[in-house]
């Protein structure tokens, strides 16, 4: 059985110092702007390699499969080693991969390279919710998500800007080499500022490792090759998720803190919060794939204004990620989710009916109004999804809260995917209807946390 050291919890008046708060969320900043700055200079990176568009967006994919693959076993490296010392190689590894993407003449060497950025990538992701809840008490935990969650959205929002910035006087290299000092002055002020966290000593299985990031590239794999692979793919790729998983499952039976959590999912409480998170991505995941096609394909607008039409959500969302952040001290996150997802189900159906003329007020009051319900629910989840999982399990806690995120964007963008080409006409209303549908759903599995027979919290 784990051994499972005592620690005292912070005090509901402990105050976390601005170093400490600085050095989190700077790593968090330098690995969220990255795959933003990514995805925005793809034609730009495939004409300075001289690769098709097809090819280079591998550089995207590896990325994906990287982080998803080593989310929960970096997860569980975090609970027996220490987050912090996690975080910390996370940063330098994420380091030497930005110089090594700077530094690539070609398609092959770039891929490499980000693979081994999404390795650090996935560090930082899957230890800074446990980071967090070490360094807030639980009645201010929002407070640090809530932060957490604004942080992400602003560098997200600022990728597509400071890369034009950028490509407007230097070469696609250039996106890369700022993240390196960038990451290093993060671990120092992290070596510095963040305390050492308690260890839950086991040993870690490396088999364990490889079959759980098998099984999840396997299953990203497989979301994606619907739209893209055919069939026959999909049903190889989603047999080795089920081979793999099984594999795992075996070899975990009878752990008191296996590396797939399924010790988490037991908690009625957390597997709600996950499958509400899911959903929820799910729906981010589509409209931020098909928005663009709407305003542009059928209202007409330039890639460069359907760009600035698209901020009025994840601007919204920063702004009022900051009120959410303290309503979930005196509002249930179960309540803020469901009215959050609902908001957001609204908001998209007000867009698959707009009007034949339809001003750009008309469609960023629509947009916001998307963004106001994705804030309430995003910051109060991810208080109840780290709540409800012992402190102990908080970094697997943490990769599950990352790998959900992960794994919804990529049902929403296949959901687009399989829609457009299964329907040229109406296509873009049907993927719009579908994420209406999954906001619906997704509240109402929010709502059942309410029902006396979920559990509470653990905190």
């Amino acid at each position: 059985m784990a051994h499972k050291p005592s620690q005292a919890l912070p005090s509901e008046t402990t105050s976390v110092s601005p170093r400490t708060l600085v050095a989190l969320m700077l790593g968090v900043v330098v690995v969220t702007l990255d795959i933003s700055l990514t995805s925005t200079a793809v034609p730009a990176i495939a004409q300075g390699l001289g690769t098709p568009d097809a090819q280079t967006i591998w550089i995207i994919n590896i990325y994906y499969l990287a982080v998803i693959s080593v989310l929960l076993p970096l997860g569980a490296l975090g609970e027996i080693y220490g987050h912090r010392r996690v975080f910390l190689t996370g940063l330098l590894v994420f380091a030497l991969g930005s110089l090594a993407s700077a530094l690539a003449s070609s398609l092959g060497a770039l891929m490499t390279a980000r693979g081994l950025l999404g390795l650090g990538a996935a560090a930082v992701s899957a230890t800074t919710p446990a980071l967090i809840k070490e360094l807030y008490p639980p009645g201010k935990l929002g407070r640090g998500l809530g932060l957490y969650a604004v942080i992400v959205g602003v560098a997200f929002t600022a990728g597509p800007t400071v890369t034009s910035v950028i490509l407007s006087f230097a070469s696609w290299q250039w996106l890369y080499m700022p993240a390196v000092p960038l990451a290093l002055l993060a671990a120092a002020l992290a070596f510095k500022g963040l305390p050492m966290t308690a260890r839950n000593l086991r040993p870690f299985d490396p088999a364990a490792a490889i079959a759980c990031a098998l099984t999840f590239a396997l299953l990203l794999t497989t979301i994606a090759g619907v739209a893209h692979l055919g069939w026959r793919w999909v049903l190889v790729t989603a047999a080795g998720t089920i081979a793999a998983g099984w594999w795992l499952r075996q070899r975990e039976a009878g752990r008191d803190s296996p590396m797939l959590a399924v010790d988490l999912f037991g908690i009625k409480y957390f597997s709600l919060s996950v499958i509400t998170a899911i959903s929820a991505f799910s729906v981010q995941g589509l409209a931020f794939v098909v928005l663009p096609f709407l305003f542009i394909t059928e209202l007409g607008y330039s890639q460069v204004q359907a760009g600035f039409l698209l901020t009025a959500w994840p601007a919204t969302l920063v702004v009022m990620t900051v009120v959410a952040s303290r309503l979930v001290e005196r509002i249930s996150p179960a309540i803020l989710g469901t009215c959050g997802l609902a908001i957001v189900a609204i908001g998209l159906a007000l867009l698959v009916s707009l009007p034949q003329a339809v001003s750009v007020v008309g469609l960023s009051w629509r947009l916001g109004l998307c963004g106001l319900g994705y804030a309430l629910f995003q910051a109060p989840n991810m208080v109840a999804l780290m709540n409800s999982a012992p402190r102990h399990r908080s970094g697997s806690a943490g990769g599950i809260l990352a790998t959900g995120r992960l794994l919804g964007q990529a049902v929403g963008a296949t959901l687009v995917a399989f829609c457009l080409s299964a329907w040229a006409s109406h296509g873009i209303a049907t993927a719009l209807w579908l994420g209406v549908a999954i906001a619906v759903f997704g509240a109402l599995v929010s709502l059942s946390r309410c029902l006396p027979s979920a559990n509470q919290p653990a905190r």
